[in-house]
């Protein structure tokens, strides 16, 4: 009877402490499981601010299966789109032009207005320009060639089709650049990189797009066969007057087939040729001046 006794009092001793224990752990740990910091005061939570990048969407591939990518600055719901680089390393200054804009807009973000969003392609050729500089975005002038067969060979894409020949306002396979011919593609929108941008522009429907060329010195309205639009008019004022540069009603000079703004005009966007003095220079205060004279234009 004794030994039953003491059986049961250290069985009661030990059922206690055990609950003696438990108690002591729960006071400890969360209820989540964590342990609880009970010798130091928790933390408060603080918010983290990181850098937001400009928003870049990739809107296609070249004939190499390089990317095409637009960068978006603002976030307005009227889109002025910006376009460098149609001829690649032929015209590798308009490349430089749309990256210099691209770099003013990041450090500027207060340049783009409100209600406004501001899109640059900078390389639409990539192909192109990967054969006269050895890059297919960012370059130096030091990687720029003195020779003008190279420089002639980047204008065209991976399938030597002159991009610029390859829109749906009177395309024809064979195309004019200056006194020689060029291959216009299989038919309208043969190439990857004029579908990217096709795709783009049906997709966004921007309000107005800029595209840079050289080298003739001036802005020229865009026209398929329907008369300059009203708004096209006005742009191609408004930059002329800004810039510097000559305005022209039409690109006159020779024959053009397949031109990229006058298919945008065919489907009622307004559009605008900048063609840079010459092919070396990108005139940056007289093309920010016109720029700044177009985004004024559409701020609220």
């Amino acid at each position: 009877m004794k030994k039953f006794i003491i059986i049961i009092t250290v069985l009661v001793i030990v059922v206690l402490a055990g609950f003696f224990l438990s108690q002591m752990f729960e006071q400890n740990y969360s209820s989540t499981g964590e342990e609880v910091n009970t010798d130091t005061e928790q933390p408060e939570e603080v918010a983290v601010t990181e850098p937001v990048d400009n928003t870049k969407t990739v809107i296609g591939q070249s004939v190499k299966g390089r990317d095409i990518i637009v960068s978006h600055f603002g976030e307005g719901d009227k889109e002025i789109l910006f376009v460098g680089g149609i001829h690649g390393g032929y015209e590798w200054n308009t490349v430089l032009l749309a990256y210099k804009l691209m770099d003013y807009l990041e450090a500027n973000p207060a340049e783009v207005p409100a209600g406004v969003k501001v899109s640059v392609i900078p390389v639409l050729n990539p192909d192109g320009l990967n054969k006269t500089v050895g890059s297919s975005d960012r370059f130096d002038l030091a990687d720029v060639p003195d020779d003008k067969d190279q420089l002639i060979a980047g204008r065209f894409n991976d399938n030597g089709v002159d991009l610029n020949r390859n829109f749906d306002c009177d395309w024809q396979a064979e195309g004019t650049w200056q006194s020689r011919k060029v291959d216009g593609g299989s038919k309208a929108f043969s190439e990857p990189e004029t579908q990217a941008l096709k795709g783009y522009i049906e997709s966004q429907k921007p309000q107005a797009v800029v595209m840079f060329y050289s080298a003739a010195g001036g802005v020229f309205a865009s026209n398929c066969h329907s008369g300059v639009l009203p708004e096209t008019t006005t742009l191609t004022n408004l930059y002329a007057k800004a810039s510097g540069y000559k305005a022209y009603e039409d690109f006159d000079f020779y024959e053009v087939t397949g031109d990229a703004v006058n298919w945008m005009a065919k489907n009622e966007i307004p559009a605008i040729s900048i063609l840079l003095s010459n092919h070396e220079s990108i005139e940056w205060d007289k093309n920010l001046n016109g720029i700044k004279a177009v985004l004024g234009h559409y701020a609220e």
